[in-house]
C-alpha cells in the first residue's frame, strides 16, 4: 500500500523556473521545425506565457505566505482542527503542482468558431489579479472539447493546439483545425503525424505524462459520473489505465461526494512493478492524496502469502460461498448460555436467565464480535439493574460488583470468547468437522482436499479474502481496552481541567466575571483536548471509501471481489480490464461476472484502438492470443513502427540488448521468461509475464515463450508478454 506522492517526472536541472520563463520564449523548436517560429503562429501564446509566468511566481509567494500563517496558528479542536489541516492540505498540493511545472501547467489552447479569444488549458486553474482566467482546469466543462472535439463533433471549435514540452520549454506543437476559416495561416498543420510520432517516443521507469494528449474516446469514459460501476473494457495499448488514473483525478475534482473527506477513493492495481510505474501519474495531475494498493496489501497477511500450488483448492477458496461460511465460523462462539446463574450483590441476589443471555447477544446484532464483549456485559447489568427496581441503588457502584462477579465473566467467556482471525481461518484448515459445519455444501473430498493441518497458517494468497473477512467480522480483540484507556484518560483530563478551573475562579477576588463562566459544565467540556488523548488508529485501507479503481481487474476472484465490496457500501466502482487478458479464462461477459459478485447499475465502455503497439507486433501477437480465445477483443493499432518482429536464438540474449542500448540512449527494455536472467544494465528489466502486465517497454525479448504455458493460461501470458513493446519485439528461442 501507498499514499500517491509527488515526484518529479523531469529531472530538476531540466526544469525552469517560472520567473526565468518570464524573460525568455517559451518556446525551443529545433532547427527542422523553424517554419513553426513564425510569429503569426506563436506571437499570441508567447504573449499569454508572459502572464502565466507571472501569475504563477505571485501564487506561489501568497500560498507561502498563507501556508505560513495557517501553520503558526492555534491548532484548535474537533471540527476547526479538522478543517485547518484540510485546507492545509489543500493549499500545499497547489502549491507543490505550480513549484514543480511552471509554465508547462499548460496543456494547449482552444479557439472557437465564435471568434473568441484563445482558451488555455491547464493542470489546474490559474486566475490572475484582475480576475482573467488564464488557465482552465482540464477537469473543468469548458476543457472538453480540448479533449472531446473531433471532426464529426467540433463541438464549436475552430482550432485546438497542443503542446509537448522538454525541460520547461516547447520543443513541438500540433495544431487542429475544424473549420476552414480557422487555417488563414495560424495553424501548423502537422497534428495526426506528430500524434503518431509521439506514441513511439521511448519509455522510462516512470508512465510518462500523457495528459496532453488524451483522445476523444478516453476522455468520454474519463468524464463519465461515478454512480454504479462503470466497466472499461480494452484490449493491450487502448490506454485503460491512462483512463483509471485520469478518471480517479477528474473525479476527485468534479464530484463533490467522493472527496477525501467522505471517504475519498481506493486505486487498486496488479501488483508492486505496476503501481511503481504509475506513481507519478496522480501527482502530476494535482492528486496526492489518493490511496493505490494491490489486492495483497488489504490484508497484512499478504506480503508473506505464497500461491495456492493445487488449482482446485484454489477454486474452491476464491468463490464467494466459502467467503460467507466465515460468518458460520464466527456465529459457532455466539451461542448464549441456556443454564441460569446467581450473581451476587449487596443489595440482592440476581437470576441470569437463558432469557437474559439471549436479549443481551441480540443487542450486539451487527457489532464485530470482538467488539461486542463489553456492550453484552452492558446490557447484562442494564437486565439486572431493572430487575433489582430500586431506583436508590448507585449505578456505578452496581455495574462494578455485576462485572467483578466470576461466574457470570466464565460463562460469558466461554459462550463468546474473544477470537483471532488467523486462529480462525486456521481452524477452517486443521479441523475437518469444524468446515463441514461452516461450509455444509462441501464434499468429503473437498473438505479432505482443503485440509492443512501440518501448517494451517501458512497462508497462500486464496487465503487472503477469508482472512480479510474474519477480520472485519470479528473486530480489534484490543477494541475494548483501548477504549478503557480512553475513558480513564478523559476522566483524569476533567479532573486536571476542574483543578485548574477551581484555582483561576479562587483568584478571582469578587467571584464575578467572565472567569465565573469557567465554571459552567458545557465550556469545561468544550477544555478537554480529545486530540491529545490516545485513541485507536485506523488502518487507512480499511475503508470505506466513496469510489474503489481497480485495474486490470479481469483476474480478481469472486472471494477478492467480496474484500472489496466491503470497503465500498456506495458500489461505486471503475473497473478496468481486459477479458482476453485473464489467465484462467473469463466466460462470462463482464455484466454477467458483475452481477455475480454483487454490483448492479452497471455500464460497459469500449476503448477498441490500440494506441501503444506498433501493427508489426500485434500481427505476431493476434495468432497468439486467437489460438486459444477465438473471439478476444484484439484492437487496431494505429501505428506501423516499420521494424519487424525478430526471432533467434537465446544464445543472442546479450548481443541483442547489448545492440539496442547502443543504438538507444534512452528508453527501457525488458526480458520476459528468463527468471535467472540479470540485466547488466539499468535500462534493462528481468519479469515474468504476470509482473510485466500493465507495463510497457521500447524493446520487449522473449525468452522461450512456448514454455509460458499450454491452454488459456499460456496463451494469455504470451499475448501480455508480447503486447508490452512500443517499438521492438525480439523473440527468441532454445532451439
Amino acid at each position: 500500500m501507498s499514499v500517491v506522492a509527488s515526484c518529479e517526472s523531469t529531472p530538476a536541472s531540466e526544469s525552469t523556473p517560472a520567473s526565468e520563463s518570464a524573460s525568455a520564449s517559451a518556446f525551443l523548436l529545433p532547427a527542422q521545425l523553424s517554419a513553426k517560429a513564425d510569429p503569426a503562429l506563436i506571437g499570441d501564446d508567447e504573449k499569454h506565457f508572459a502572464a502565466v509566468a507571472e501569475c504563477v511566481e505571485e501564487s506561489v509567494a501568497e500560498l507561502t505566505d498563507r501556508l505560513a500563517e495557517l501553520r503558526r496558528a492555534p491548532g484548535g479542536v474537533g471540527r476547526e482542527a479538522l478543517e485547518r489541516d484540510s485546507e492545509i492540505h489543500r493549499l500545499t498540493a497547489r502549491l507543490r503542482t505550480l513549484r514543480r511545472f511552471g509554465l508547462d501547467l499548460c496543456l494547449g489552447r482552444i479557439v472557437g468558431a465564435d471568434g473568441a479569444e484563445p482558451a488555455y488549458i491547464g493542470r489546474l486553474g490559474l486566475t490572475d489579479r484582475t480576475g482573467r482566467r488564464l488557465l482552465l482546469d482540464w477537469r473543468s466543462p469548458a476543457a472538453e472539447p480540448f479533449f472531446a472535439a473531433t471532426h464529426a463533433d467540433p463541438m464549436g471549435l475552430a482550432s485546438r493546439r497542443r503542446y509537448r514540452w522538454s525541460g520547461g520549454r516547447i520543443g513541438d506543437y500540433w495544431d487542429e483545425v475544424f473549420t476552414a476559416d480557422a487555417l488563414e495561416g495560424h495553424a501548423a498543420l502537422d497534428d495526426q503525424s506528430a500524434f503518431i510520432a509521439s506514441l513511439g517516443g521511448e519509455r522510462s521507469e516512470r508512465m510518462r505524462d500523457v495528459l496532453a494528449t488524451i483522445q476523444a474516446d478516453q476522455d468520454a469514459i474519463i468524464r463519465a459520473g461515478s454512480r454504479g460501476a462503470l466497466v472499461v473494457d480494452g484490449g493491450p495499448g487502448t490506454g485503460k489505465t491512462v483512463v483509471a488514473l485520469h478518471r480517479t483525478a477528474h473525479l476527485l475534482y468534479s464530484d463533490p461526494r467522493l472527496g477525501h473527506r467522505r471517504g475519498g477513493v481506493l486505486f487498486v492495481g496488479p501488483h508492486q512493478p505496476y503501481l511503481a510505474y504509475v506513481s507519478d501519474v496522480l501527482p502530476s495531475l494535482g492528486e496526492e492524496g489518493v490511496l493505490t494498493c494491490t489486492v495483497r496489501d488489504l490484508v497484512a497477511e499478504g506480503a508473506t502469502a505464497g500461491t495456492e500450488r493445487d488449482p482446485e483448492t484454489a477454486r474452491l477458496k476464491s468463490s464467494a460461498e466459502m467467503v460467507r461460511s466465515v460468518e458460520l465460523a464466527v456465529r459457532f462462539y455466539e451461542e448464549p448460555p441456556t443454564e441460569t446463574l446467581t450473581v451476587s450483590t449487596s443489595w440482592a441476589d440476581l437470576r441470569v436467565t437463558a432469557d437474559d443471555w439471549a436479549e443481551a447477544f441480540e443487542s450486539v446484532e451487527g457489532t464485530p464480535h470482538n467488539e461486542a464483549r463489553d456492550r453484552i456485559r452492558e446490557e447484562l447489568v442494564a437486565i439486572l439493574l431493572d430487575r433489582l427496581g430500586d431506583d436508590e441503588v448507585p449505578e456505578d457502584a452496581f455495574r462494578r460488583e455485576v462485572l467483578l462477579d466470576e461466574e457470570l465473566t466464565g460463562a460469558l467467556d466461554r459462550a463468546w470468547p474473544l477470537l483471532d482471525p488467523a486462529d480462525l481461518v486456521g481452524d477452517l484448515w486443521s479441523v475437518p468437522a469444524y468446515l463441514r459445519l461452516c461450509a455444509p455444501w462441501l464434499g468429503p473430498d473437498q473438505v479432505r482436499r482443503l485440509q492443512r493441518a501440518d501448517a494451517p497458517r501458512a497462508w497462500t494468497v486464496s487465503d487472503l479474502p477469508l482472512l480479510d473477512a474474519a477480520r472485519r467480522r470479528l473486530g480489534d480483540p484490543e477494541a475494548s481496552l483501548r477504549q478503557r484507556r480512553r475513558e480513564a484518560a478523559v476522566s483524569a483530563e476533567r479532573a486536571r481541567m476542574a483543578r485548574v478551573i477551581d484555582d483561576i475562579v479562587a483568584s478571582d477576588a469578587d467571584g464575578e466575571g467572565a472567569v465565573t463562566m469557567l465554571l459552567g459544565q458545557d465550556l469545561q467540556e468544550t477544555l478537554v483536548d480529545g486530540a491529545a488523548l490516545p485513541g485507536a488508529d485506523r488502518e487507512p485501507l480499511v475503508g470505506p471509501f466513496a469510489h474503489i479503481v481497480v485495474d486490470e481487474a479481469q483476474e480478481l476472484t469472486d472471494a477478492e471481489w467480496q474484500m472489496l465490496l466491503q470497503r465500498c457500501p456506495s458500489r461505486s466502482f471503475t473497473i478496468v480490464g481486459d477479458r482476453a487478458q485473464t489467465r484462467h479464462g473469463f466466460a462470462e461477459s463482464w455484466r454477467e461476472r458483475l452481477e455475480r459478485v454483487g454490483l448492479d447499475r452497471i455500464e460497459v465502455a469500449s476503448l477498441s484502438i490500440n494506441y501503444r503497439t506498433p501493427e508489426e507486433v500485434m500481427a505476431e501477437a493476434e495468432p497468439a492470443i486467437r489460438a486459444a480465445l477465438p473471439d478476444a477483443n484484439v484492437p487496431t493499432s494505429v501505428r506501423s513502427s516499420g521494424v519487424p518482429v525478430v526471432h533467434g536464438s537465446v544464445a543472442d540474449l546479450e548481443s541483442v540488448l547489448d545492440e539496442w542500448l547502443a543504438e538507444h540512449a534512452e528508453g527501457v527494455a525488458c526480458v520476459i521468461g528468463d527468471p535467472g536472467y540479470r540485466p547488466r544494465s539499468e535500462r534493462v528489466r528481468s519479469l515474468t509475464p504476470g509482473l510485466s502486465k500493465g507495463l510497457e517497454f521500447d524493446l520487449v525479448v522473449l525468452v522461450d515463450p512456448e514454455r509460458f504455458g499450454t491452454g488459456v493460461a499460456g496463451a494469455v501470458d504470451r499475448y501480455v508478454a508480447m503486447t508490452r513493446a512500443t517499438q521492438r519485439l525480439v523473440i527468441l528461442r532454445s532451439t
